[in-house]
């Protein structure tokens, strides 16, 4: 494609030179005739001077004639660029620009630019006005619930109970407020580059035992059965980015599995990757609904809103962590059949220790704890 287009641009190159040295010629012709029918009769290098300035007087008077008639073309061409740049100033982005009857390439390409910019940016005002209104639709949701109770609240014939029963409400929604505040503002410090990334060699699964036994009040108030088979591994990460990760999932799994369900946390690891696996007997997810669970603000149950207290920002941070460490996260899922999450660290941010230390235990319910069967990995 390149040659071509190189060859294309000699040939124009080319085809323009010949025109300027046959209008030179035609010109310096048009001058030695009219010498000859104005009778000068003069001769030498005076004759040669003259017939050369008098055929260049007359390329330059044909040139100024050609380019009143493509003038015109150009301004158009200068202003529908113009009017471009001052729409998408005011905000307006759906501007396009045609390509037809331009013939150089390097216009081409500078309309194409003014067509993509528009385009992305057309994409990103799309993206912002939904950003906007689904956080005012998250806000709106429990400063309603606040507002209304609050002046229930100023009714005296309310009894403790009730009163005690509002006042719940209230600080529930205002936790909830302050998470989403919470999570906007994370998401916001992982998308800048400015956002501390500080790997050090630990042990993940020594971190992932940690945090599961941090949520035993959590699984032990639905009954849940709890288990982990972790490979010892060392890996370079960061422990407190890594945190939040295995935190949101085990909430997630927590809150999505019925009372007297299961929840199994693996870790594996190879030659080639890391990988952490999180499932649950759950609610679990529709194959529509896989394709938009890392989209901001997206649930998938959405009439849980308010008793799970989600903001639908949780696995959009956990898919930005994962790629801050250069790894994937997807999920495995059908409705009614619970959730697998697999998060996928590289070989090159995971490695295995030479001895491998004690294999990390398995939980049951009720925090009883037993010795995994896992193998050390060589």
């Amino acid at each position: 494609m390149n040659k071509q287009k190189g060859l294309w641009m000699k040939l124009r190159v080319i085809s323009f030179m010949l025109m300027v040295l046959t209008g030179l010629s035609l010109c310096w012709t048009a001058a030695y005739f009219l010498f000859r029918w104005f009778g000068w009769h003069w001769t030498g290098l005076v004759r040669q001077l003259g017939v050369s300035v008098l055929g260049f007087i007359l390329f330059g008077f044909i040139i100024w004639i050609i380019s009143q008639f493509g003038r015109k073309k150009e301004i158009e061409f200068y202003q529908s660029i113009i009017d471009a740049f001052r729409r998408i100033a005011r905000g307006d982005f759906s501007v396009s620009l045609s390509l037809e009857g331009l013939d150089d390439g390097r216009f081409t390409d500078i309309i194409k630019s003014i067509n993509d910019m528009a385009a992305d940016l057309n994409k990103l005002e799309t993206m912002r006005q939904g950003f906007i209104s689904d956080v005012s639709h998250e806000i709106q949701s429990p400063l309603t619930s606040i507002s209304g109770f609050a002046r229930v609240l100023k009714e005296k014939e309310l009894t403790p109970e009730e009163r005690e029963h509002y006042l719940d409400i209230i600080e529930q929604e205002s936790l909830r407020l302050s998470r989403l505040s919470e999570n906007m503002l994370r998401l916001a410090s992982l998308d800048s580059e400015q956002h501390p990334f500080q790997p050090v060699p630990m042990r993940l699964d020594k971190q992932l035992q940690t945090l599961i036994l941090a949520c035993e009040p959590q699984w032990l108030e639905k009954n849940l059965d709890v288990s982990a088979d972790l490979t010892p591994v060392m890996m370079d990460a960061d422990p407190d980015l890594l945190s939040q990760v295995w935190v949101n999932l085990l909430h997630n799994a927590i809150k999505f599995t019925p009372p007297g369900g299961a929840i199994e946390v693996r870790l594996e690891a190879d030659e080639e990757e890391v990988r952490v696996m999180v499932a649950d007997s759950g609610i679990g997810i529709s194959k529509e609904d896989q394709m938009h669970i890392f989209e901001r603000f997206f649930k998938a149950d959405k009439s849980r809103t308010r008793s799970g207290g989600g903001s639908g920002l949780g696995l959009s941070i956990i898919q930005k962590i994962v790629e801050m460490h250069h790894g994937s996260v997807s999920a495995d899922s059908n409705l009614g059949t619970g959730t697998t999450m697999t998060v996928r660290l590289p070989k090159a941010a995971a490695r295995v220790p030479a001895e491998a230390p004690p294999a990390a235990p398995v939980l049951g319910k009720k925090g009883r704890a037993s010795r995994s069967a896992a193998k050390d990995t060589p």
